[in-house]
């Protein structure tokens, strides 16, 4: 074989072999980012039937994820779909008619949302930073949750008395939350119920049981209960049937 005949043989031998290494690295990457999103996929679903408890951030390698999942479509149509179950209930209740039907709406990523804010901290992959978040809820720039909003004025119309219940202080945030959910719609609700000096301390859990049961006492029958965090759902007096909604963000103890 002649020198020149060698020397293509050499070359093309070369890209062959270059060829079937970038083959095998763009696989490779491709099969760690499968990886990724099926922990990622998996990580949420623990999450949401809570599981995972309790969990202070998003794993940084699930960013990407939970970014997509929230402003790429999935998340409202998780929201359509579980509102929409609200709904058919809704519907087949028949009220008493003695002004105590009650219903239980929570504020945060249940009324309004704080996506915004959360995109600036990576969604949730950053800790919770309680001035950071005050300062946020402060201008009132939190958007209505469409699907909500359209399940609280069907609520409203049907004569349902609406109890918004909130972790939110009522001494820093008290008007400015009233305000917000105003300019978003939300009107017309019977009681807006924050955090106060007496509830100071206690876990969510426990605040919003004993709002509950207290309503329960004065003679409220809680129809149902609609929040994004199992703390607003769990404990006394939580209500006939509960909706949770989706949130990978951030867990409330």
């Amino acid at each position: 074989m002649g020198q020149g005949a060698r020397e293509v043989l050499v070359l093309f031998l070369f890209a062959v072999l270059s060829k079937a290494m970038s083959i095998r690295h763009h696989e490779s990457t491709n099969n760690e980012a499968t990886i990724d999103g099926r922990f990622c996929l998996s990580w949420r679903l623990a999450v949401e039937v809570n599981n995972v408890l309790p969990w202070r951030t998003v794993p940084t390698q699930c960013l990407q994820y939970v970014e997509d999942y929230l402003i790429h479509g999935q998340y409202e149509q998780d929201l359509e779909l579980i509102m929409e179950q609200a709904l058919s209930y809704v519907n087949a209740i028949s009220l008493i008619g003695d002004g105590m039907d009650a219903w239980v709406l929570d504020v945060d990523d249940t009324c309004i949302s704080n996506i915004y804010y959360y995109k600036g901290k990576k969604y949730g992959c950053d800790p919770y930073d309680p001035p950071a978040f005050r300062e946020w809820a402060m201008k009132g720039w939190c958007t209505a949750i469409p699907p909500v909003l359209k399940l609280f004025n069907k609520l409203i119309e049907k004569g349902f008395k609406v109890v918004v219940l909130t972790g939110r202080d009522n001494e820093t945030l008290g008007q400015v939350t009233i305000d917000n959910l105003h300019n978003q719609g939300f009107i017309g609700y019977d009681k807006l119920i924050m955090r106060n000096a007496t509830y100071k301390g206690q876990s969510a859990i426990t605040f919003k049981s004993n709002v509950r049961k207290q309503l329960e006492d004065e003679g409220y029958r809680i129809w149902g209960n609609v929040g994004d965090q199992w703390s607003d759902l769990q404990g006394k007096s939580s209500g006939n049937r509960t909706f949770k909604l989706p949130n990978p963000m951030y867990f409330v103890p």
